[in-house]
């Protein structure tokens, strides 16, 4: 996510573009296969780069593509792309170094995709997707309280009862000059989706496994609701960035 605000602010000449990669990805130690690309796009005249959240199964906001590209991108559950020529960037994250000394590296690949319809982000109504996923965040709360299980207990519900205040919290490594109101959402996506992915790790299952199913299904469907909403957040804001909105 922070990789196509970061790359649109670089391509409006707010940042060079060989210092995306520390400034959207400040946690990973080391990054490959990124900046040439965008270089390559700037230099094409490209104006933005656009993101999407897939998953398996979910392709929401991909564009069209090949298989090995949508492939890809559900199982990195990111993808980067620019909307005017079509390209799409993929990350693979993997752990490196020995036990006690290790680290974080991203290795993007380069697929071909086809050009995005831009009209789709700037129809969108960042008012009406918030209060969707408010309404998703306070049903799905309560479902998630009454499945019980681990770790869904006091510690819990005081976590899912702060996501309610996470839209006060500001945004951390986002340019500056963003929509309050696609900051806003941002920082409340990505708290839900925090926590969702959190709650799905398969160490945490319950004994029960009526429990393991129910509470995981409302998990991804909450998780479902968060990426949509922090996909959309974003490209609103790379629009505004890039001065198309």
């Amino acid at each position: 996510m922070r990789v196509a605000l970061w790359a649109t602010a670089a391509f409006a000449g707010r940042a060079d573009v060989s210092t995306v990669a520390a400034r959207a990805l400040p946690d990973v130690d080391h990054v490959e296969g990124l900046t040439e690309p965008l270089g390559m796009w700037q230099s094409l005249g490209e104006r933005a780069v656009l993101v999407a959240l897939p998953r398996p199964g979910d392709l929401t906001g991909m564009p069209r593509g090949s298989a090995d590209l949508h492939a890809a991108a559900s199982a990195a559950a990111e993808c980067v792309f620019i909307p005017g020529l079509g390209g799409a960037l993929v990350p693979e994250l993997e752990l490196f170094g020995p036990e006690g000394d290790q680290g974080w590296s991203a290795r993007w690949t380069l697929h071909d995709a086809e050009p995005f319809p831009t009209h789709r982000v700037e129809a969108l109504d960042l008012g009406q997707v918030e209060l969707g996923l408010r309404t998703e965040l306070a049903a799905h709360t309560d479902a998630l309280l009454e499945a019980g299980g681990a770790p869904f207990g006091a510690a819990a519900q005081e976590r899912l009862a702060g996501l309610r205040r996470t839209s006060q919290a500001e945004p951390w490594g986002l340019p500056t000059g963003l929509p309050g109101r696609a900051q806003r959402l941002i920082a409340l996506a990505a708290g839900v989706l925090t926590l969702t992915d959190a709650g799905l790790d398969p160490a945490l299952e319950s004994v029960d496994l009526a429990t393991t199913s129910s509470r995981g299904q409302t998990l991804r469907r909450l998780q479902a609701v968060a990426a949509t909403a922090l996909t959309d957040a974003t490209n609103t804001a790379v629009l505004h960035l890039a001065g198309w909105r």
